[in-house]
């Protein structure tokens, strides 16, 4: 097969053509332009690189393909051409990310480039609707939902441990004991961005915002505990945190979900969310 030079990692001058891209689907690229509008481009800023298939600085018109490299590899955009582009840069070095994950044709069409070098995945969700949400919810919100307290950590943290294995099916304690994850978690707390009901001290209801940019929130970690599953605490908890963002935060919510878990996809359409792409993960 016919290889290109590979991918052209963007610097300082390239920076209004990624806003540019950025902005035209602020839904879709919610994860890189959070990353982008407090980092810019620089890579030890960024916590990784951004990738660009042309090959020189784009003063006019639009980048061909548009990529994001570090703890995920994120295509975001970009033709079969721009695709094998990232997959030669990505393949120059050991793969490091954890997953791909974003627009499903490009996921997709960039692990066909890439498997026959990385091997097999451990999964491959190729169907997750992208949803999204910026108004009033269509439920009422849950109104014992609210900001996880720094305090809480330590109550808080076996709910997204169990989250973690039960969504992604690793334990995200594996490796360093856990300590990378309750770092995380503890981040997220002390932003304001997660989210709980908690019951004699146990918590029922969590989620959280992940990514965040400018003008879109990404809900993440939605999880009900399995003894209160089917009261419609999914429902009307994510609602609060769909207001929270909506109201509280002026962004709009998004959220992407598998298709086959039908029981979220009701949830999330009964809280007023519509779907506004396809998204598609490998997971490693």
């Amino acid at each position: 097969m016919l290889r290109l030079a590979g991918a052209r990692l963007l610097d300082d001058r390239d920076f209004p053509a990624v806003r540019a891209a950025l902005a035209a689907d602020p839904v879709s690229s919610c994860m890189v332009s959070a990353r982008v509008e407090v980092a810019g481009l620089d890579p030890w800023r960024l916590g990784g690189e951004i990738w660009a298939a042309d090959s020189r600085p784009v003063r006019v018109g639009r980048l061909q393909g548009l990529c994001f490299s570090g703890p995920n590899l994120i295509p975001l955009s970009g033709n079969a051409s721009a695709l094998r582009s990232f997959a030669d840069r990505a393949l120059r070095r050991q793969r490091t990310c954890s997953s791909l994950v974003g627009p499903a044709e490009q996921v997709l069409g960039l692990w066909d480039e890439l498997s026959s070098e990385w091997g097999a995945a451990r999964e491959i969700r190729g169907d997750q609707p992208l949803m999204a949400l910026d108004g009033a919810p269509h439920v009422l919100s849950d109104p014992l939902v609210r900001a996880v307290r720094p305090d809480e950590l330590d109550r808080y943290l076996p709910a997204a441990i169990a989250m973690f294995i039960e969504e992604v099916g690793v334990d995200p304690r594996s490796g360093d004991g856990g300590a990378s994850y309750r770092a995380r978690v503890s981040e997220l707390i002390a932003g304001g961005r997660a989210f709980a009901r908690f019951e004699d001290g146990q918590v029922v209801f969590k989620a959280e915002i992940g990514a965040m940019s400018s003008n879109v929130g990404q809900i993440q970690g939605v999880w009900v505990h399995p003894d209160r599953r089917g009261d419609g605490l999914g429902t009307f908890g994510t609602a609060a945190v769909v207001n929270r963002l909506v109201r509280g935060m002026g962004r709009t919510a998004s959220l992407y979900v598998n298709a086959y878990n039908t029981a979220a996809l009701a949830a999330y359409r009964k809280v007023g969310f519509q779907q506004v792409g396809q998204y598609a993960t490998i997971l490693f």
